[in-house]
């Protein structure tokens, strides 16, 4: 990983922000699953459903599913596509390259 301006534009955003915290512990952190119960989704399909993190955000649909192309687009983010629902999980090992970036470079 590298230093670039559009990871960090990434992580400038409250929300986009949020989803990063949400998905490290989703099963305690999204309140009202929308699919499945959240340790299902985890279990069956590796991450949770784009409906979860907009009923979390209380955000339009249109605006969650920008915000998780720009956090996968960047790497931070890993989807899955099952039938027609994505499902979203943190990338660890990005998010663990940044860490050492930030340790290292800044």
């Amino acid at each position: 990983m590298k230093l670039n301006e559009k990871l960090f534009k990434a992580l400038a955003n409250k929300t986009r922000l949020e989803i990063l915290q949400w998905l490290k512990d989703p099963e305690n952190e999204i309140r009202v699953p929308t699919c499945l119960p959240i340790r299902e989704e985890i279990k069956n399909y590796g991450g949770v459903c784009v409906g979860d993190l907009v009923n979390q955000s209380g955000l339009a649909q249109s605006t969650i599913s920008s915000y998780l192309n720009m956090l996968e687009e960047v790497e931070l983010v890993i989807s899955e596509r099952h039938g027609k629902w994505t499902y979203y999980r943190r990338n660890e090992q990005a998010i663990q390259e940044l860490s050492d970036l930030i340790r290292e470079e800044l």
